[in-house]
């Protein structure tokens, strides 16, 4: 019995089991790395305290570069010395009124090659604003810290 075909050989055609293997680790790969439960799903009740902290919108941070640039709020603009003041005046401000119960903060993060003038210029100007200061060191062991004062 001898069979005949009339399709001749083609060495042009795409070999699709590559792609179709890709496709599949990239659909096992966006499967696992998903959020499957959204947060908002889950029935989560916190515990009450009877200490009311303050939330953390009411710290305002400021950091300073190696080259004296200033960047100021969780949105990092750009400031310069001599707006500091009163963009640090009407954040402290603004947390006061939306949070009337909790003193605002100003932490401060500077780099150690920042000459000692502009910090402590920076530092005074901060402090004319709002008493209550965090400074952001490294300590040894590369933790970062904060140490506040009064």
């Amino acid at each position: 019995m001898n069979f005949e075909t009339k399709l001749k050989p083609s060495f042009t055609l795409i070999d699709l089991t590559p792609l179709v293997d890709v496709i599949l680790l990239m659909l096992i790969f966006f499967i696992v790395t998903s959020d499957i439960l959204p947060l908002k799903s889950l029935n989560i009740e916190n515990p009450t305290l009877a200490q009311d902290s303050a939330p953390l919108t009411t710290q305002i941070l400021v950091v300073m570069d190696a080259q004296n640039v200033i960047y100021m709020g969780s949105k990092k603009d750009i400031v310069d010395m001599t707006t500091v003041k009163e963009l640090l005046s009407e954040e402290v401000d603004k947390i006061k009124r939306r949070h009337p119960n909790a003193s605002p903060s100003i932490v401060l993060n500077v780099d150690r090659r920042v000459d000692y003038g502009s910090f402590l210029k920076l530092f005074s100007i901060a402090y004319e604003c709002c008493p209550k200061l965090r400074l952001i060191y490294q300590t040894e062991d590369t933790t970062y810290a904060l140490h506040q004062s009064r």
